[in-house]
């Protein structure tokens, strides 16, 4: 079974938003032709879905800096703006994006002493979603991954997928996602494919 992860496709992580990625609403009519193609059984999309006052939040640090480090639970942490806020429009799918089509919303980053990058588990790798259970109980055997941050969420999504899922095959479709930094994307491609991601193009998919 074919199934297609869209990472964080939000308002937030959009021009516009709170924690805008660069050209993030780019991915949006890309997403919608893979959702489209036929080629996937099952698709599932991550919303970043943080409670006010959110521990990775500068604004909950007296006298921190949004995009420096800091601390959490004791971790080191980046600092980031209040964003994706549980029930404001930040936090709401990019309106544009064909979010009807999703057979499952996975909810990320409810824990407020606690970052979630992965769609499937905490920065602590200790609280699972349950996501991982879910593909594996609907017999997913191939995955593909995109979205929002390529650096960040789509990454760490990628890898813990890997490892969280016996036997999944995983890919990343390059350029329906997008990054915060050039670098912090090449890193992230280099990781991701030095443990057995497949970097492709949607064209792959849609003619596949």
């Amino acid at each position: 079974m074919k199934a297609l992860l869209l990472v964080d496709i939000q308002n937030g992580f959009c021009p516009g938003g709170n924690l805008p990625v660069p050209d993030g609403d780019k991915v949006v009519p890309i997403a919608n032709s893979l959702i489209d193609s036929g080629k996937y059984d099952l698709i599932v999309a991550s919303q970043d879905w943080h409670p006010p006052g959110h521990g990775s939040f500068a604004s909950a640090h007296p006298g921190a800096a949004p995009f420096e480090m800091g601390e959490l639970s004791g971790k080191p942490q980046m600092m980031w703006p209040d964003h994706c806020v549980q029930g404001t429009l930040d936090a709401e799918f990019h309106p544009a994006l064909k979010s009807a089509e999703i057979d499952l919303i996975q909810q990320k980053g409810e824990d407020p002493d606690i970052d979630s990058y992965s769609a499937f588990r905490d920065n602590d790798r200790d609280a699972s979603t349950g996501l991982s259970d879910f593909l594996e109980d609907q017999g997913v055997t191939d995955l593909d991954v995109c979205g929002l941050a390529t650096d960040y969420c789509v990454k760490f999504s990628a890898l813990d997928a890997l490892e969280m899922i016996p036997g999944v095959r995983v890919r990343f479709i390059e350029d329906a996602s997008r990054g915060i930094t050039p670098d912090g994307v090449a890193a992230a491609i280099d990781e991701m494919r030095s443990h057995g991601i497949a970097i492709i193009d949607s064209s792959k998919v849609l003619t596949g």
